[in-house]
């Protein structure tokens, strides 16, 4: 009996052991990123191929990404998805990155212009920290049989489209609408007097512009609404916002500016504090294989930054974005430069002052 009672007492102890290390061995993905870049049947996929792996997933934007990680010292998550514009100086100031080890992902099929854009972009004393996940642009959404001539950021602000236009209170629109009026807000960057007197041209106008909008939009759930009812004419938007729409009503579609659209890459980056690397390396280049990329554009309605990446998105949205764009707009886009030090500080009050005189 007591002989028996051992065994069972050691092959207890071994089950707990095994399970303790099966528990242990199990890891949470913690990815950081944006609305509809983890979809549930890509994570079901995911967590199919490594079953020892589980997905956690917050959504989020580029201010709350870098205001979550700063408030960690980068700890919580395992994989964030910040814009290429928004890496360099937050890791100057705040440390919240660390390294990527480009060894251990699939570059080979990642298109090589964004990629060595991504890389000029996010290298710090010879690291690189992010690597590119998806494109696109912003830019105009016009119903082409109520606005045909709608062409520039400034049409927005036309008297005959007045209480039919719409934009987001954010950062894009004060670039756009500098470029329009013949500035260069990228190139300013480097002067911070310079860039504060063009922040206050585009103020001005946006202002004056109350008369003309409809609203202002928070998501593109509002802007969709506002513009399948006919309530506006045109709006600021997402490409990938028209281009969902333009699948419903041919007459909507996506115009570049005529001074180019805002181009962003949306990338890969580690969290500096980390636990799960090489989840996070497994999840990039499962979701950058060719099964994977159509769903995952399907869901973004972006182009994945690999080679073909246009031609690897659903038909429809394919269709949306060759009707958007001619070769000549594609090499007119202007991409977000990095955003140094104190320069969202002073579009943040641009656009309370924007905000307080509208009362939208």
């Amino acid at each position: 009996m007591f002989q028996t009672n051992k065994t069972l007492l050691a092959a207890g102890a071994t089950l707990a052991l095994m399970t303790s290390i099966n528990v242990s061995a199990d890891t949470t993905l913690r990815l950081l990123t944006w609305g509809s870049y983890a979809p549930v049947k890509v994570v079901d996929m995911f967590e199919k191929k490594y079953p020892d792996i589980k997905v956690e997933v917050t959504f989020s934007n580029n201010e709350e990404m870098i205001s979550k990680l700063r408030a960690t010292r980068g700890a919580g998550f395992d994989l964030a998805q910040p814009s290429h514009d928004r890496i360099h100086s937050a890791q100057l100031e705040y440390n919240i990155y660390k390294p990527l080890d480009l060894s251990k992902i699939e570059l080979g099929n990642v298109d090589a212009t964004l990629l060595s854009g991504v890389k000029a972009n996010t290298t710090i004393e010879g690291n690189v920290y992010s690597v590119p996940h998806q494109w696109g642009t912003s830019g105009l959404m016009v119903d082409k049989t109520k606005a045909p001539n709608f062409k520039g950021w400034g049409d927005l602000c036309d008297g005959q489209y007045k209480g039919k236009t719409s934009m987001r209170l954010k950062r894009t629109i004060l670039l756009g609408m500098a470029f329009d009026m013949g500035e260069d807000p990228f190139a300013a960057y480097s002067d911070l007097n310079k860039y504060q007197s063009i922040l206050d041209k585009v103020s001005d106008k946006l202002i004056a512009c109350k008369a003309n909008l409809k609203a202002y939009w928070k998501g593109g759930d509002d802007l969709s609404a506002m513009m399948l009812s006919g309530e506006i004419v045109a709006s600021e938007t997402w490409d990938s916002t028209a281009f969902k729409l333009y699948e419903q009503n041919k007459n909507i579609v996506f115009v570049p500016p005529s001074t180019g659209a805002l181009a962003w890459i949306d990338t890969f980056t580690l969290p500096r504090k980390g636990k799960a690397d090489d989840a996070a390396y497994k999840w990039i280049n499962f979701v950058m294989s060719p099964e994977i990329i159509p769903m995952m554009s399907a869901s973004t309605g972006a182009v994945a930054a690999v080679n073909g990446g246009i031609e690897l998105m659903p038909a429809a949205k394919r269709e949306a974005l060759k009707a958007a764009f001619s070769d000549s707009d594609i090499k007119n886009l202007k991409f977000f430069a990095n955003i140094p030090a104190g320069i969202e500080d002073m579009e943040g009050k641009a656009l309370e002052k924007i905000k307080a005189a509208t009362s939208l």
